[in-house]
């Protein structure tokens, strides 16, 4: 056996540029495997731990208006509103919305409203994301300020015009985020700046470090909002989710009749639903890098027939001088196993270099499971075995008297 895989390493060694070139594809294969996963696995990672952060008791709610009249649905009212032909819009009030916080399940409500205006302090001018709150916000999702205060019950009674800014957004309009006290303005009306948000970097509902916060009541107004389309709740605590959940539900079916115009997500659903999404997201670029060691593969066929073919008198020698078949066999299995596995070493080698070099550009952390690492390599040892299988037995089937004819 040892002398077989010397030799082996030797007819590798005599044809390294062709050898090389062989590797290459599954090189590239294994490569592909690791950091798409590794991607994959890392975007996860990310966003799992986006949504942990904003605490385990965190339900939205998403509200989709529709119309009252035949074929449609009413709210809270006397009569069978399901079947009034008068025309109008259910409409969910912001007073009726913070009854829930009177539920011993359900600690904070905040419903929100954003949109894109244009932000100008000097001559320096953007467009910023503008996003209307009631205090209780920056307690559901764990927002804090690094300098001044949020915004608070008596900014959202009088519609006043004071908001709070991220820090990346007080770098660009400013050059600093000392801005407390200054004023800037958000769609030509003048605001003063009350805080400074503590910065959290991009999370699922994006990033609060460019935006702006401004009072809802204030915020419906600038952007023409007259509905409350989203809703965040915080549950008492992680043992009460499903009591608030229950709460909310009733008290939007009481409002508007139909369990479709609503739905309520709580943080355990969140993440499921994005486990689910990215284990499919993983197992697609797995594959599609996958798709890449089977070339790799083809390729090694191909060259170790080509091989078969140059060393056909040294097979006709062997078995004139006594090598059975399966010696022969084994020597260009051996071949074939070598060159893959040595690509399948090369690639993961390359891959763990590639992540690491990626990890600054996606600004997330990459990791190589063992998992991963070992199913590639298993995976390139396979090709090499399933694809050098045919050119082995066929090597091995030459007579020695028609092997030692050709030249």
């Amino acid at each position: 056996m040892m002398q077989t895989i010397n030799m082996a390493f030797k007819a590798i060694a005599g044809n390294k540029a062709r050898s090389f070139l062989t590797m290459l594809g599954v090189i590239i294969g294994v490569l592909s495997v690791i950091v798409l996963v590794a991607i994959g696995q890392g975007t996860t990672a990310s966003v799992t731990e986006s949504i942990s952060s904003m605490g385990t008791n965190l339900l939205m709610v998403s509200i989709q208006t529709r119309s009252v009249g035949r074929g449609g649905f009413g709210g809270m009212g006397g009569g069978n509103s399901r079947s009034s032909s008068a025309k109008g819009t259910v409409i969910l009030k912001l007073d009726d919305l913070l009854t829930l916080e009177e539920d011993d399940s359900i600690l904070y409500v905040s419903p929100t409203v954003s949109g894109n205006l244009t932000v100008k302090a000097g001559s320096t001018n953007t467009t910023a994301s503008v996003v209307g709150v009631l205090p209780a916000y920056a307690n559901i999702i764990n927002q804090g300020v690094q300098e001044g205060r949020y915004i608070i019950d008596a900014d959202v009674d009088n519609r006043s015009a004071v908001c709070v800014i991220g820090v990346d957004l007080a770098e660009d309009l400013f050059g600093n985020t000392n801005v407390v006290g200054n004023t800037l303005h958000i769609d030509g009306r003048a605001f003063r700046i009350v805080g400074v948000l503590e910065s959290k970097g991009t999370s699922m509902s994006g990033s609060s470090d460019d935006s702006l916060v401004i009072p809802f009541t204030l915020a419906q107004r600038m952007l023409d909002s007259t509905t409350i389309s989203s809703i965040y709740i915080s549950a008492a605590d992680s043992t009460s989710v499903d009591a608030a959940q229950e709460v909310v539900e009733n008290f939007l079916y009481k409002k508007y009749q139909d369990d479709s115009t609503y739905s309520v997500m709580n943080q355990t659903q969140m993440l499921e639903t994005v486990n689910e999404t990215a284990s499919t997201l993983s197992l697609m670029l797995g594959g599609i890098a996958g798709i890449s060691l089977l070339v790799g593969g083809i390729g090694i066929m191909n060259i170790m027939l080509v091989s078969v073919t140059e060393r056909t008198r040294e097979i006709g020698i062997r078995k004139a001088i006594g090598a059975k078949r399966r010696n022969i066999l084994l020597q260009f299995l051996i071949e074939s196993v070598v060159i893959s596995g040595m690509g399948g070493l090369l690639g993961l080698a390359l891959g763990y270099a590639l992540m690491r070099a990626l990890e600054g550009v996606l600004g997330m952390t990459l990791s190589m499971s063992l998992g991963v690492a070992e199913l590639a390599i298993g995976f390139s040892m396979a090709v090499g075995v399933i694809f050098g299988l045919y050119p082995a037995n066929k090597a091995s089937k030459l007579k020695p008297i028609d092997a030692l004819h050709y030249s």
